[in-house]
Formats: C-alpha cells, sequence, structure tokens
C-alpha cells in the first residue's frame, strides 16, 4: 500500500505537455504533420533531407528495380508479380496447380475408348463416324475426365440436390450439376454428346411409353395384313418423343449448331436415334417439321432465343428433358444471353437428371455465377486449362519498324505472302504438289476487333492479290454458313456471292475514260494486281467464329488488332493447333497497341503458365 500510494502524482505537479500546444487535427480526424520548410526545418531530423538532391531508395526497392529473381532474395512480404498487365484485364478464374498435378495422375490411367462403361453399340460408332480419318484414336484428357463421371461409373460421390420430376414415374431423383472446361480443340463436344447419347439409348430400353408404342405399331401391321388388304395407317398416335425431345444442346450461334448437329446426325447413323437441329438459318416451316416429326425426336440442337421463343408458345417442349448441355457457357452465362439461359434451366429443372455446363474458360464473372445459381456443381477441368499449348507459337511483328511504318494492312499482307511462298516453295522442294491445287491451299485467319475492321482489310488483301474474304455480324446468315463451310473443307472454293448483301459486293468492270465520257475517279475500278497468290485462304473475322468453330485445317493465325483480354487471346489462337498438330500465331503490334501484355502472353505461352 505504501508503494502504491508513492505512485499517485501530487496535485501541484504539471503535466508533462503544458509547456506545448495543442496536436493540430485535419477534418479527417488525423493529425497534421510538421513541415519541414523554413529556417528551422532541418532541426530534429535523423536523415539530412537536402534541397536538390535526391534521396537514397531502401535496399528492397533497389533490388526490385534491378529486376532480381529467385526466392533467396525475395524480402519478407514482397510477393512477385508476374503478370502486372494481364490483371489489368478482365481476369480469369484461378485454377490451383495441385489440383492439376492430382487431375493428371487420374487421367493417366485411362489409355483407351473401350476403358469407359459406353454400350458397344456407342464404342463401335466413335471410330467410323465421329474420328473419321484420325490414325491415334485415344481420348483426350476432357474426356478421359469427363465420361466415367457423366456416367457414374468414376466411382467418386457426387454433391447433387433433389429435385421432384414431374412425369410419368413421379418420383424423387437426384439432377447432377457438371462443369467440363478444357483448352480449344480438346475434344468438349465428343466428351459430353457420347454420355448423353448412352443415357438416352437405356432410358429407351426402360420407356414404357415407348414400348406401348412399338406394341401399337405391330398390331397396327398385323391389321393391315390380315386378310392380304391394307388398311390406312393409324393418324392419331405419335411417337412419346414427338415435340418433347429427351436431351437439349445450347449453342450461342447457328454456325455451331450445325457443327454439333452434323457430328450428332454422324453418330445417329449406326447408334439409331433421332436428333434435330433448329437455328434461325432455317424457316419457319422447316423448325416445326423437325420438332413435330411423327416418328419422334431425342436429342434437339438449337440457341437460347430460338428455344426460349418456342417454350413461351408450347412450355410442354421442355416437359422430358432428362439432358440439358449448355455448351460455350461463358458465353450463353453472361449478361447478354442469361436471361433466356437462366429461363430455359428453370422450365427444364423438373424433369432434368443432369446439367452439363461446358466452357474452354472460366471468367470470374461465371465463376461467381456458379457459386450463386449452383453451389454444388461439380468442376471438371483439365491440366492445360487457361493456357495456350506449347504446340503453338506465337510471333510478333513490330508495325511501327521499317518497312510498314506504321501501316498495319501492308505488315498484313507481306505476313501472308511469307506464309504463303514459304509453303509453295517447300512443296515444289519436297515434291509434295498435288494435281488439285486444293489440296495444297493454306488457310489462315486474321481476328479484328471492329466489324467495318473486317470488310477494310478483306479488300486490302484482294487489292494485293490474297484470296480473302470478310465474315462479321453484318454478314447475312446463309452468307456466313456458305463462307465457313467451304472454308472449313480443305477441297472447295468459297462461292461467291449471289444476294445483294453489303458484306460482300461483286462490282463489274467500269469502261475505260475517254475524252467523250468522263468517269468520276471514285467510281473507277481498282486495277487487277499484279500478282496473286492462288495457294492461300484467307478468312477476316471478328470473334464471331473465334469460339468453337472446328478450324483442323487452320495452320496459321494471324492478330491484325490486339485482343480486350486474355480470354479473347485463348479463343483466337485456338483456332489453330487442335487436336495435337501444331500452329504459328502472329500479332501486329502498333503504336497505341499494348505491348506489355503481348510480351507476358508470350512468356507465358512460352513457359506453359495459365493466364490467369
Amino acid at each position: 500500500m505504501a508503494q502504491l500510494r508513492k505512485r499517485v502524482p501530487s496535485r501541484m505537479t504539471l503535466s508533462p505537455r503544458v509547456a506545448q500546444n495543442p496536436p493540430r487535427i485535419a477534418p479527417s480526424g488525423k493529425p497534421i504533420k510538421r513541415k519541414s520548410n523554413g529556417p528551422f526545418g532541418g532541426l530534429n531530423l535523423r536523415e539530412a533531407r537536402i534541397r536538390g538532391v535526391p534521396e537514397r531508395r531502401s535496399q528492397a526497392a533497389e533490388k526490385r528495380s534491378s529486376g532480381w529473381k529467385g526466392k533467396e532474395d525475395q524480402p519478407r512480404g514482397v510477393k512477385i508479380d508476374r503478370f502486372r498487365a494481364l490483371k489489368m484485364q478482365r481476369a480469369l478464374a484461378p485454377v490451383s496447380y495441385g489440383y492439376r498435378t492430382s487431375v493428371k495422375e487420374r487421367i493417366s490411367q485411362i489409355e483407351s475408348f473401350n476403358d469407359f462403361a459406353l454400350q458397344p453399340i456407342v464404342k463401335d460408332s466413335i471410330a467410323p463416324q465421329a474420328l473419321i480419318g484420325m490414325e491415334d484414336i485415344i481420348p483426350t484428357p476432357i474426356q478421359r475426365l469427363a465420361i466415367p463421371a457423366l456416367l457414374g461409373s468414376d466411382g467418386r460421390s457426387r454433391r447433387s440436390r433433389k429435385k421432384t420430376i414431374i412425369g410419368p414415374a413421379k418420383t424423387n431423383t437426384t439432377m447432377e450439376e457438371f462443369l467440363l472446361a478444357a483448352e480449344t480443340g480438346s475434344g468438349k463436344t465428343l466428351a459430353y454428346l457420347l454420355p448423353t447419347i448412352d443415357a438416352i439409348k437405356r432410358a429407351e430400353a426402360v420407356d414404357p411409353d415407348i414400348a406401348a408404342h412399338k406394341i401399337a405399331l405391330e398390331e397396327e401391321k398385323q391389321r393391315q395384313y390380315a386378310l392380304g388388304l391394307q388398311s390406312p395407317p393409324l393418324s392419331n398416335q405419335p411417337h412419346p418423343t414427338t415435340g418433347r425431345p429427351r436431351a437439349i444442346i445450347l449453342l450461342p450461334t447457328s454456325e455451331l449448331v450445325a457443327q454439333v448437329g452434323a457430328l450428332t446426325k454422324s453418330l445417329s447413323h449406326t447408334i439409331k436415334f433421332r436428333s434435330a437441329l433448329i437455328s434461325s438459318a432455317y424457316s419457319g416451316r422447316v423448325i416445326r417439321n423437325r420438332l413435330f416429326d411423327p416418328s419422334g425426336i431425342d436429342i434437339l440442337i438449337s440457341t437460347p432465343h430460338l428455344l426460349a421463343s418456342i417454350a413461351e408458345s408450347d412450355p410442354n417442349i421442355l416437359g422430358r428433358v432428362t439432358h440439358l448441355v449448355i455448351d460455350e457457357a461463358d458465353s450463353l452465362l453472361d449478361r447478354s444471353f442469361t436471361p433466356l439461359t437462366a429461363a430455359i434451366i428453370d422450365r427444364a429443372t423438373p424433369s432434368l437428371h443432369q446439367l452439363v455446363l461446358c466452357s474452354a474458360t472460366i471468367p470470374r464473372s461465371l465463376d461467381s455465377f456458379l457459386r450463386k445459381r449452383f453451389p454444388d456443381i461439380r468442376r471438371l477441368t483439365t491440366p492445360n486449362l487457361h493456357a495456350i499449348p506449347r504446340r503453338v507459337q506465337l510471333g510478333v511483328v513490330d508495325v511501327e519498324k521499317d518497312p510498314y511504318h506504321g501501316n498495319k494492312s501492308l505488315a498484313c499482307a507481306d505476313s501472308i505472302w511469307t506464309i504463303g511462298k514459304a509453303a509453295e516453295e517447300h512443296a515444289v522442294s519436297h515434291g509434295e504438289v498435288h494435281k488439285d491445287k486444293n489440296l495444297d491451299m493454306k488457310h489462315i485467319i486474321v481476328f479484328v476487333n471492329e466489324r467495318e475492321k473486317a470488310v477494310e482489310v478483306a479488300d486490302y488483301l484482294k487489292s494485293k492479290g490474297i484470296n480473302a474474304e470478310a465474315l462479321s455480324r453484318d454478314t447475312p446468315s446463309q452468307r456466313q454458313s456458305e463462307i465457313l463451310t467451304a472454308f472449313t473443307s480443305p477441297a472447295s472454293p468459297i462461292p461467291k456471292s449471289t444476294d445483294n448483301s453489303p458484306a460482300v459486293v461483286v462490282t463489274p468492270p467500269e469502261p475505260e475514260p475517254s475524252l467523250a465520257t468522263y468517269v468520276p475517279l471514285n467510281r473507277r475500278s481498282t486495277p487487277p494486281p499484279r500478282r496473286s497468290l492462288p495457294n492461300t485462304r484467307v478468312l477476316v473475322m471478328t470473334d464471331l467464329g473465334s469460339r468453337g468453330i472446328d478450324t483442323l485445317a487452320v495452320r496459321h493465325v494471324i492478330l491484325y488488332d490486339v485482343p480486350h483480354s486474355t480470354i479473347d487471346f485463348i479463343h483466337r489462337l485456338g483456332r489453330t493447333g487442335r487436336m495435337g498438330r501444331r500452329g504459328r500465331g502472329i500479332v501486329l503490334v502498333g503504336k497505341g497497341d499494348r505491348r506489355d501484355v503481348v510480351r507476358e502472353v508470350r512468356e507465358g505461352m512460352f513457359k506453359g503458365q495459365a493466364l490467369v
């Protein structure tokens, strides 16, 4: 107690701050720092901050500016940011490298399609119908990962939500949710198509409605030939799946609908199921006849806009859907497509058994949407997701240097001429020249960011003797399908336009001006090019054809404009180097382009890193 009493100060003791002014406080609540200006500003300082003499930087700042590398030189608390410029763009959702390593170990055990639990008729149809002309018929990483999971034969526990089926059985079952994410050109279409067909054939064998329909058809045949007289066929008993498909595949464009529909049709020749594809490229009568075919429909391939409009007038079209596949999910679940796609999912949910989302990239917007809407979705991603394959090389052309002086169109034409001439010289030196020149044709895609630029670049390439066509949203639908079909097939020339579309204008040659008749300068035809490049076919397009289009014949891609994001980089460069083949990309870098982004993409491709 005596010690405590000694600690209590006396009432006459003054505070040590009694002679000091109260601290000045800013409006934000923080104390105002003392200014060093004035005759006595340099007093009571630990460092001599002399005016006009630069301050000495810290050791950590000097190491960072000198480009130090390695963990032994890394100061504590400082993280290395290898992709500074890419993070300023539209970011991708990260995938841990530990998960990528575990996936590699898991898929290494599967070596053939015979290792999958598919029906024999489905296995026998893969080589002659789906993979025609391929020598090594082995499943790709996404197929090794997705097919066992979709079939339920991978032996892993699933997290799924209970759904009530409204149908003949009216029983409770579970809806499985999957996300298939793999690099471009890795066979994602076959990865979800084979399990879907297998499930349809298994459900068809145990469906009581189909069994009753078959019995009714047999009785009709017996009644027709009972007395040797042919009676009129039954007209009031359509197939149970007429207008009510079992599986639906949604795609963003009519070009993808035609591509996936062709693969589905080829498989139906041997597996024996009914499929139909509808899009804006077909008339209303064709769409109605395909949907309400009396023989029924098993798989419907459509776009969200068309299917949503049909479901508004006829909700029963989604009443028997058990498998729903949303291909190119990063596009169909963005701001423009989400209301339509979500409405289709909600209408099909009561009878849905399996929901499959498929994409080549997982943007952060899609990642957040899936966490809110489908928190229990099972993600199946390949080890090389968000990484451009090493078999694709990327070159950079500086347009500002000689001999282009900022002319991107000239640099593009010169790059195409270099590719075409090198291919022609290689074919002649090795004796690989074919009688049919279409077999030696080199296919090159040029990507631009604006639709108006596509037509401008195509016209410039034509003036330089290059066979070029423009493809954008301004091109009519019929013309789009003709150009894509001719460009993707190696032995068919691109047909000339026969309509009055503004995309491709063919003008007859004007007569030579004379003294009697004067032709204005803007109406005179451009002189024909002095030389031509017959062995090269070029397609100038926007991002219309950068997603999902199968371009096996394309070995070179030229990026006329630097893409706005890493997602566009992945999709545009993914048009080459597909299915294990080699490819090359060329980026034209001008004055206002992001050189730091191009440099980081190139370094990431060289190291095999994911562009996150």
